[in-house]
């Protein structure tokens, strides 16, 4: 053995495998310039498994156990059990692509479905199986917009209030593609459509919105935007997410040619620290799609079967014709997602995309009762967050709500940001009183 339980080969059997193959060392099977070859110590002493344990137990048990009232693109919904017990099944656990349909029908389907979620989510005709996040698939919109037929313009237009992961990934994708990213205003926590009109112009290849907005507010103008962009040969893009689609109005109802966003709102807790991006667009798209689709067929005895039938980036196609360098996808996280879709069912999307606002408008009349607070900030319909104004310094006052146990975002000198579901509402009582006391 080598010491790796990744690969277990002694030394005897790598010496016979290289023979076989002619080279002297596994060096010589790599060709990496030099430039950029490490030959150095990557510094790490070996440690037992105890010991590694011990150490990761240290350091997670310096985190704080804070109730987090926390948002901004990332939303700890309820998962059912039953997501995690069926995810976990052997048979959907691998450390590869589902590619073989005569192996992986199961999993297939599931991505069928969950394909199929997002379809009649959003009213598109198509829908990936997966992106890495909501900015990803926010990068891949552009990057799409700039390569359909019935655009021009090098333009990409973006609200002010565009989470700043969201604008870093943007600005990478865009960098090679000769496209360029343009803020527009945004007015009482909505897009300033006036100034998105005056904006919008031949150059203009995209206009992106969101609804709800990074300050959790429902977007009223959607169908306006739609039109502008329309009127430019410009796509519209809308971002959202999984939850809220269940709620608002139909993106195709409203122009969008591209509909982004999280998708993980749903099946996964927000301590995995990973995401899900969505992405759906119009038909006559579908060869620019990013990533791959699974199709329903027939087998040669006619029976119903699935399997990939787009796959766009350069591992399976030439590369120059590949719209997709994502290499790694989602699947399992999508196949949580389809689980957790299909366990609330038609209506209990709907009941939990309406807790969002109710939850949201409730909690904003309690805080808004307390002397010194402001809440919403905005006079409009909120999901699940909402910004407060305190009179006091926010950090200060978010300071000393996180000594009572609660974390909140702080978004400006006088405002935090305040994000309530199902699984922290509980807790309200205790946060208004903390704020009483903060302020």
């Amino acid at each position: 053995m080598t010491g790796s339980p990744y690969a277990p080969h002694t030394a005897a059997e790598t010496d016979a495998m290289l023979d076989a193959v002619g080279v002297d060392s596994e060096d010589e099977l790599f060709d990496i310039p030099e430039a950029v070859t490490f030959d150095g110590s990557l510094g790490f002493d070996s440690k037992s498994e105890a010991r590694l344990r011990r150490e990761i137990e240290a350091t997670l048990a310096r985190n704080d156990d804070l109730v987090e009232f926390l948002g901004r693109g990332h939303y700890d919904h309820y998962v059912p059990s039953l997501v995690s017990d069926l995810s976990r099944r052997s048979e959907f656990l691998t450390s590869y692509t589902q590619y073989q349909p005569e192996i992986t029908q199961g999993f297939l389907q599931v991505l069928f479905e969950y394909q199929s979620f997002l379809v009649e989510l959003t009213g598109l005709p198509v829908a990936n199986c997966s992106m890495y996040d909501a900015a990803t698939a926010l990068g891949e919109a552009a990057r799409l917009a700039g390569r359909v037929r019935e655009t021009s313009g090098s333009t990409v237009l973006v609200p002010d209030h565009l989470h700043e992961g969201k604008a870093g990934v943007l600005d990478n994708y865009v960098a090679g593609a000769d496209l360029t990213v343009e803020r527009y205003p945004m007015d009482d926590g909505a897009v300033d459509v006036e100034a998105v009109e005056r904006a919008v112009g031949d150059d203009t290849v995209m206009l992106y919105a969101e609804s709800p907005t990074l300050r959790g507010v429902i977007e009223p103008s959607l169908a306006r935007l739609g039109a502008v962009a329309d009127d430019h040969d410009a796509l519209f893009c809308l971002g959202t997410d999984i939850v809220a689609l269940a709620l608002l109005e139909e993106p195709a109802a409203v122009g969008a040619d591209v509909v982004v966003g999280a998708a993980d709102a749903l099946g996964l807790p927000t301590s995995y620290g990973m995401g899900l991006g969505l992405f759906a667009t119009r038909e006559s798209f579908l060869r620019q799609v990013p990533g791959r689709l699974v199709g329903a067929s027939e087998d040669a005895a006619g029976t119903r079967a699935f399997t990939l039938t787009l796959q766009t980036r350069e591992q399976h196609i030439r590369k120059e014709r590949a719209t997709s360098n994502i290499c790694t996808n989602q699947a399992w996280v999508a196949l949580r997602t389809a689980m957790h879709v299909a366990s609330l069912g038609a209506d209990g999307m709907v009941d939990l995309a309406e807790r969002c606002v109710t939850n949201a408008r409730d909690l904003a009349e309690r805080l808004d009762e307390v002397v010194g607070v402001q809440a919403p900030v905005y006079d409009r319909h909120h999901f699940r967050e909402f910004v407060v104004h305190t009179d006091q310094p926010a950090e200060a006052v978010a300071s000393d709500i996180e000594a009572d146990g609660f974390a909140v975002h702080t978004v400006g000198e006088h405002r935090l940001q305040v994000c309530v579901t199902e699984t922290n509402e509980r807790h309200a009582d205790a946060l208004v009183a903390a704020f009483e006391e903060a302020v």
